[in-house]
C-alpha cells in the first residue's frame, strides 16, 4: 500500500518531496525550491507526517530514513543536505527537468 502510495506520487517532469509538519529541514527544503519560478503543479509536496509505512518504503528504497526525501523526476536527489550542496546547479538542473516558468 506504501509502495502504491509512494510510486504514484513520483513523477517525471516534476519535483516531489515527502515532508513531515513541524520538520525544519523539511521547511527549509520547500522554501528553498520555492526561490524558483516553477511551472504550475510541478513543485509537489506530500505531507507523510503519522504515515510510517510510507517512511519505512521510501527508506528501502532511498536508504534514507530522514526526512525530507527530495526528488527530481524520478530519482532521489536525498535531503536537505543533498539540496543544499547542488545549491550552485540546481538552477540548470531545474531547466532541464522543464519545471520552471
Amino acid at each position: 500500500m506504501a509502495d502504491v502510495f509512494v510510486q504514484s506520487k513520483i513523477r517525471e517532469g516534476k519535483v516531489t518531496l515527502f515532508v513531515k509538519r513541524g520538520c525544519p529541514y523539511c521547511r527549509n527544503a520547500v522554501e528553498m525550491l520555492k526561490r524558483y519560478s516553477f511551472v504550475p503543479g510541478c513543485l509537489q509536496v506530500f505531507d507523510i507526517t503519522g504515515l510510517e509505512d510510507a517512511q519505512d518504503y521510501l527508506q528501502q528504497t532511498t536508504g534514507q530514513r530522514t526526512v525530507p526525501h527530495v526528488f527530481m523526476g524520478r530519482h532521489c536527489l536525498g535531503g536537505l543536505s543533498d539540496l543544499e550542496n547542488i545549491e550552485w546547479k540546481l538552477p540548470e538542473m531545474l531547466r532541464r527537468l522543464g519545471v520552471l516558468q
